[in-house]
Parts: C-alpha cells; structure tokens; sequence
C-alpha cells in the first residue's frame, strides 16, 4: 500500500485545487494521507479536512515552530481533542511535535528550553493514551532521543530523517520508523541516500512533507521553490527502490507495512 506518512495538505499553498491534489494522489496510487496538525489553530481544520476523502487520517500536536505562540491552555485543548478522538478511526497519532534546532529564533536559550516543554508535555500525553507520534527532528536527534529513552513505550515516525547512521539505529531500536521524501531524490544528499540503501527495509517509510520538501525533479534551477505535492511519494518510491536495487512495488507493499506497524490505526 503506498502510503504518504506526512503530508501538511491544510496548507494554503493548496487552498485553490485541493481536491484536484487529492484526485492526482489517487491516480498515483496513494491509498492514504496522514494530515500532522501543527498547533491549536489547526486541530480542527486536518480533522474536518482527513473526514472529507476516502483515505485521509490526521493527528494531532503542536509543532515546534508553533511552539512560540501557543499557550499551555493549548496543551489542554490538545489533550481534550485527543480523548474526544480515541473512537476516530483516521486519528492515527499525536503529531507533528518534536524539537528544532535549525531556525535561529528556536535555538536561543529560553526557546530551546520552551520547545523541550512542549515537546515532553505532548510526549506523555502519547504515552497516557498508547498513541504514537509523529516527530519533527530538525538538528535534534539527540535531544529527541534523550526524552524517549525514558519513555521506552513511546513509538512512531521521525519524519525527514536526516541524522548519522547511529542516530537512525537508537530510532529504530526504539521502534520508531524513518521518514524519507523528495530529499532523497537529490544526488548531491549523499548521506540521507546511504541511510536509505544502509538501514534494514522494515525501518522505512514514504512522506512528501507537501508542499514543503519538494523532489528533484520539480525545481529548476534559479526558480521559485515549487510546489510539493502527495502524488510524487509514488515516483519517490520508484528513487527508493532505484536505490536499494528493488522493484518499486516491493518498495511500495514494504514501506506500506511499516507505516501501518508504526501506525496500527492505519490499519483500520
């Protein structure tokens, strides 16, 4: 089953054709969509957005770049939604959260520690409720893995991976799956394609991360960045097996798998 694990399809940059990007995912063979929320703001939005097609599912969380404007109410808020969905079967997990260490304003001291908060807040939550997550690991994998080593039971998707080889071990040795998209596709990201080919099949899963994150082949160079979109983690498929030396549909039912192991209400 070709899955897109990580797909920020409220966003406006899809406001004018939605449902035609949904339409193309469907021609491609994307037979699910998980839509991470972001911050309170949007809680409602992928829920509502998840229920309108066939094969949409959704979670719930506060990003860290939504970290410097949400409330501790919101963690309230959060928590409520996330009882209120228990029953959902397209509320798949409690995402996207995590830290990043990559935007400047988040680095700063009293930032850093304000994400670790929210981030710690929202992984127990996960644990309280058995839910997985979906973590955002920008220039974080350490800190990440830091909070859930002391919470073995917690499990999910680092989405965008892009860590050493032994950072991706701990994950997978967690039990967490690791996300590969249109970075992938990039000749020139020699280490996120040793990680792919490196790491065993059953520790990976699909994601376009759209409209962000966009594969090789939709930009020209001096361009605007273009446009992500959930229909291209089918030719993304194809790169992974090109990669590891397998039929893109061993590719596709593998990462299927995984996603939905990683993932059980997928299953659903």
């Amino acid at each position: 089953m070709l899955i897109d694990t990580h797909c920020h399809l409220d966003a406006s940059e899809f406001d004018h054709d939605r449902h035609a990007v949904i339409e193309k995912a469907f021609e491609h063979r994307v037979a699910r969509i998980v839509i991470p929320a972001v911050s309170r703001q949007n809680f409602q939005v992928v829920r509502d957005l998840a229920h309108s097609f066939d094969g949409g599912a959704y979670a719930l969380g506060i990003h860290p770049i939504g970290v410097p404007d949400a409330q501790e109410q919101d963690l309230r808020v959060l928590e409520t939604m996330i009882v209120q969905a228990l029953d959902d079967p397209r509320f798949v997990a409690i995402g996207e959260i995590g830290l990043d260490f990559f935007i400047p304003e988040l680095k700063q001291e009293a930032m850093a520690r304000r994400q670790e908060a929210f981030y710690v807040a929202q992984l127990e939550l996960a644990q309280r409720y058995a839910l997985p997550v979906l973590l955002h690991v920008r220039r974080s994998q350490d800190q990440i893995l830091k909070q859930l080593r002391r919470r073995p039971s917690v499990t999910g998707i680092a989405h965008a991976f892009n860590g050493s080889f032994q950072q991706a071990q701990h994950f997978v040795e967690q039990g967490f799956a690791l996300g590969f998209g249109g970075a992938m596709t990039f000749a020139r990201a020699l280490q996120i394609r040793r990680l792919a080919t490196q790491l065993p099949l059953d520790a990976l899963v699909l994601e376009t991360d759209a409209p962000d994150i966009p594969p090789a082949w939709l930009g020209q160079p001096g361009a605007p960045t273009p446009r992500n979109q959930p229909a291209e983690v089918s030719r993304i498929a194809h790169v992974l097996a090109e990669l590891r030396g397998m039929t893109p549909e061993e590719v596709i039912v593998a990462t299927g798998r995984n996603a939905q192991r990683v993932l059980p209400r997928l299953m659903h």
